[in-house]
């Protein structure tokens, strides 16, 4: 694993100190390693989700969408709380 230095502000120097402290962490890095990993995920997500505007946006431009009424809206909430109750059943 390779080595790297880092300079942080004394509130972030401060909040990884209190992580190791309380038994969170091993040791220092263990943080680092995570907040990196978490901004890592939080990009990757970022990415799909800005995807997903634009094929979005394509479709309400090639007049693919449903207007957005009261109906659509509680379809919508019941097929959610389908799929909810359905997720809860054990197998």
């Amino acid at each position: 694993m390779a080595t790297m230095n880092v300079s942080l502000p004394d509130d972030l120097v401060e909040f990884v100190k209190g992580e190791t402290a309380d038994g969170g962490y091993g040791n220092q890095s263990d943080v680092v390693r995570d907040g990196l990993r978490l901004l890592r995920e939080q990009k990757q997500k970022r990415v799909v989700l800005m995807r997903l505007l634009e094929e979005g946006r394509a479709a309400a431009a090639a007049g693919r969408t449903k207007p957005l009424t009261t109906a659509l809206l509680r379809d919508v909430a019941e097929r959610g709380r389908e799929r909810a109750k359905n997720r809860r059943r054990p197998t």
